[in-house]
């Protein structure tokens, strides 16, 4: 089963025998709640989840675990099951159109044992695009059973992405000029994790922000060095756009981890070694 879905086919499934549970995880770095946008019109029945506060952990004093830690599975699995998730029934979840945030919980279902998953191709763009009706009604779901068992995927910490950058393919999925050290806007230091190999996430989608084809996503992977042959990860600032590069991995036939903590982690530490430049 692919991990993604067109808006024609939601619409399909949507008046189907077992239509899926729609999450709404409108969310924009460093911008404003998007529960507003939401209000003003979504999906008919998509409930909205909080990225910020419901898809991730308190951020500690410090910064380790990055600006978006990993939220406890229980808690995550308490949100999911107020939005109505249930196991044996499928999830989709859409954002915006950047898909970043609709990745993020995909990952998190899949993280935590959900094995029917997918994310709205081009989000909520792509939906009324093609026709598609939005509601400002609330949905009030019956309350779902959906009970986390994390482990599913893999999920690197500091350690274990400096080992991998030495032993296989580790993909950095931010914008070309924070992974050479010429800007960086959030973080505490410029450049990337040793052995890091640039792969932003823009070029994983077409300009209305669709993924590319399976085929033209796997030739751009192998190019890169992730042939199959070697274990694949990816970060990114926090682990959201690094979500939306395992997911164009996982469209694309190769599994991979996530160094969930990602560069807001690393750089965190100052005794971490610190790359800049174009180059691993």
């Amino acid at each position: 089963m692919t991990a993604i879905l067109s808006a024609s086919e939601l619409m399909s499934e949507m008046t189907g025998s077992t239509p899926p549970v729609l999450l709404d995880v409108r969310w924009q770095l460093g911008g404003p709640d998007q529960r507003p946008a939401y209000e003003a019109g979504h999906l008919p029945g998509a409930v909205y989840v909080d990225l910020d506060h419901e898809l991730a952990g308190p951020v500690s004093a410090t910064g380790l675990g990055g600006r978006h830690p990993l939220p406890d599975p229980e808690a995550f699995g308490a949100v999911m099951r107020r939005a109505g998730v249930r196991a044996g029934v499928p999830v989709v979840a859409c954002d915006g159109g950047q898909g970043w945030a609709a990745a993020r919980a995909w990952w998190l279902l899949r993280w935590t044992g959900h094995t029917d998953v997918r994310v709205l191709d081009g989000g909520l763009k792509a939906w009324t695009a093609a026709g598609g009706a939005v509601t400002t009604d609330t949905p009030t779901p019956a309350k779902g059973d959906f009970k986390p068992n994390p482990g599913a995927l893999e999920v690197l910490d500091a350690d274990g992405a400096a080992a991998l950058a030495r032993s296989g393919v580790l993909l950095d999925a931010r914008a070309g000029e924070r992974y050479r050290g010429e800007v960086e806007p959030i973080d505490r230091v410029g450049g990337h994790v040793p052995g890091a190999v640039s792969a932003p996430t823009s070029e994983n989608v077409d300009a209305d922000g669709r993924f590319l084809p399976a085929a033209s996503l796997r030739a751009r992977f192998e190019a890169l060095g992730a042939a199959g042959q070697a274990p694949v990860a990816v970060y990114c600032g926090s682990g959201v756009s690094g979500a939306h590069e395992v997911l164009a991995l996982d469209v694309a036939g190769i599994p991979s981890a996530l160094y969930a903590g990602s560069w807001s982690d690393w750089s965190s530490d100052p005794a971490r070694p610190v790359a800049t430049g174009p180059t691993p």
